[in-house]
């Protein structure tokens, strides 16, 4: 399996930028390999949202909350992926997780989830 590792986090005042860094070891189970990989975010009390999610063919989708913002940049193959993090306001405030996924059978999808990073954003 695909072991996952997030370093970046930190402090930052409102306005600052982060960036975030997620490196995949191991390998896949399945023949296909990884096809995307994203990073989560999860604040106190609320439900673990998707931020950003880059695919093997170069496609990326971000949430709302930080289009114009963030930044996903990596390469599929290698099991790297980063998140570039400017104009960080208090609200994205969050524990962020590292993603990486692959088919498992022809529907479902197995999903590696990393053990996380603080990012706290003080304003």
């Amino acid at each position: 399996q695909v072991r996952l590792a997030e370093s970046g986090g930190g402090l930052v005042q409102a306005g600052g930028s982060l960036r975030l860094s997620c490196a995949g070891s191991g390998s896949t189970v399945g023949t296909t390999g990884i096809t995307d990989m994203g990073w989560y975010r999860q604040a106190p009390g609320k439900q673990r949202e998707l931020v950003a999610v880059i695919t093997n063919y170069g496609s990326t989708n971000y949430a709302d909350s930080v289009k114009g913002r963030f930044i996903i940049s990596g390469d599929i193959a290698k099991h790297t992926v980063y998140l570039e993090m400017n104009s960080l306001k208090p609200e994205d405030t969050a524990v962020y997780y590292c993603t990486a996924e692959e088919p498992d059978g022809p529907v479902e999808r197995y999903t590696y989830w990393g053990q996380g990073t603080q990012v706290t954003v003080s304003s």
